[in-house]
């Protein structure tokens, strides 16, 4: 025979709310240095790796983040680009949340 399950107490809804909400700031530092992390790895990845036609797929981004190149110094340009940029997302979708969530 098998033991009855035991419910428990229900949270209050104030402390559902709290527990519900994000801090949209630290989201947006998340989503911004994980992003940024994430170009600055693939950059330096095909620079390190090197050859005749080093990152052209990558070069591309240029049209949107200027400054930014397939090189040591585009890297870390590119980071600063792409953190603001997932700063802003992160900020938003913790916002959002937020509003969504009550």
């Amino acid at each position: 025979m098998s033991a009855p399950i035991r419910s428990s107490p229900a949270l209050s809804p104030a402390t559902r709310a709290q527990f519900a909400r994000l801090h949209a700031k630290a989201w947006g530092v998340a989503v911004g240095t994980l992003s940024g992390l994430a170009l600055l790895g693939a950059t330096l990845f095909l620079v390190v790796r090197g050859g005749p036609d080093m990152g052209q797929h990558l070069g591309l981004l240029s049209v949107f983040l200027p400054g930014y190149s397939v090189s040591v110094g585009g890297a870390l340009i590119g980071f600063v680009y792409v953190f603001v940029i997932g700063y802003a997302v992160g900020r938003l979708v913790g916002a959002v949340y937020n509003r969504l969530a009550g």
